[in-house]
């Protein structure tokens, strides 16, 4: 998007010393519901002004976490603080965050005006104020001419728009969005990406965002959390995250990957060999722990942009004759996306392996049976203890 401002990035830092510079955080929480423990001990400090996106897969505990810090549930240990205030003990009215939810909950019955104006009305905000606000922040989310609309003549666009705007309008030191976008469709929830990021810089105030789609978190966040059966696997930038997983469940839930299961059958420093339960030899970096012995079982995990895809020829041969990893196989099927498509290709050892292929030169002729090479760096290759 030209003429965009550009995002700073924030820094996550964890168990550090409460201070006002964090708007939110969270100390060792943990939720049961009966046996089942919906959070466990997990910590997060998110400093001012940022946007912070909780990843997970359904049931990994973040929407959880999410009502802990709204209020609507109380956490079993632990402490969740905003601006270095604790509110474990403060009910859902008296804390300073509001909340957008997937579906949500404009009032069909009153107009974009008395939306946005509502929670102005019942704090006894006065009328003269509150017209002063509404316009302002109308004007700041774009829309400044529907103040008189009802809902049901708003686009999807607009009305998640408004729903945030509704929040905003009663200067909430956080605001907590929990799958907002997952109502709408494709190209909306696209275009609803960049619009959120742009919102969070326009109003700076700091945006927690729940989701079990990646892309979002990826693309809208200044950081994110990854978090499986209630715990936090890894937090950090997204492009940490995406380039160096620290555990083999982040390596695979975040971005696409090619994955192969096995065992280590040597180990020289950062640089492992393993073979695949298919048979396939592999050459590998230790990720994680980096520890990486004989005789361990391993998960192997490939980005499909870091495979070359060649057709089967003498030039290609000896291209790839030097390269750590080489498979050969038949493309099974062509996975068109414009910049960003791929060719299936069935190895030798019946493996289905996904790469990237570029859309000029020679990759753009290959077909459905063609014989190809594919190639990685042995680095490229993110191997963990499983």
């Amino acid at each position: 998007m030209s003429g965009a401002p550009s995002f700073p990035v924030n820094c996550v830092a964890q168990h550090m010393e409460t201070t006002a510079e964090y708007d939110l955080e969270c100390i060792s929480v943990s939720k049961k519901f009966g046996t089942v423990q919906a959070v466990d001990d997990v910590s997060l400090t998110i400093p001012k002004g940022s946007f912070f996106s909780i990843l997970g897969p359904s049931g990994c505990g973040k929407t959880t976490l999410m009502r802990m810090i709204a209020g609507f549930e109380h956490p079993n240990s632990g402490d969740i603080r905003i601006k270095g205030k604790s509110v474990v003990n403060t009910p859902p009215n008296k804390r300073n965050v509001k909340m957008v939810f997937q579906h949500l909950a404009l009032f069909p019955m009153m107009n974009v005006f008395e939306n946005i104006a509502y929670g102005l009305r019942c704090g006894g905000v006065p009328a003269s104020e509150i017209e002063t606000r509404v316009k302002d922040v109308l004007e700041r989310i774009a829309l400044p001419d529907v103040a008189n609309r009802e809902i049901h003549q708003l686009s999807g666009g607009q009305k998640q728009r408004i729903a945030i705007a509704r929040c905003m309008v009663l200067k909430p030191d956080v605001l907590l969005l929990d799958e907002p976008l997952g109502a709408l469709d494709l190209k909306l929830r696209e275009a609803m990406k960049i619009e959120l990021k742009l919102l969070q810089h326009q109003f700076e105030t700091t945006f927690l965002y729940i989701t079990h789609d990646q892309s979002e978190a990826l693309v809208m966040s200044d950081n994110v959390a990854v978090m499986n059966s209630g715990k936090f696997e890894q937090i950090g930038t997204p492009q940490n995250l995406y380039h160096d997983p620290a555990t083999a469940f982040v390596a695979g839930f975040v971005g696409d990957t090619n994955r192969w299961a096995g065992k280590a059958t040597s180990s020289n420093g950062s640089v492992i060999k393993l073979e695949t339960d298919t048979g396939r030899q592999v050459s590998g970096a230790a990720r994680g722990t980096g520890k990486i012995s004989q005789g361990d079982k391993v998960t192997a995990f490939v980005r499909p942009e870091h495979i070359t895809a060649e057709k089967l020829d003498k030039k290609s041969r000896a291209q790839t004759a030097a390269a750590k990893n080489v498979i050969s196989g038949t493309v099974e099927s062509l996975l068109f996306n414009g910049a960003n498509s791929r060719v299936l290709v069935r190895d030798q050892s019946g493996d289905l392996v996904e790469a990237e292929v570029v859309l000029t030169g020679g990759s753009q002729d290959m077909k459905p049976g063609d014989d190809v090479t594919l190639n990685w760096a042995a680095q490229q290759t993110m191997c963990f203890v499983t």
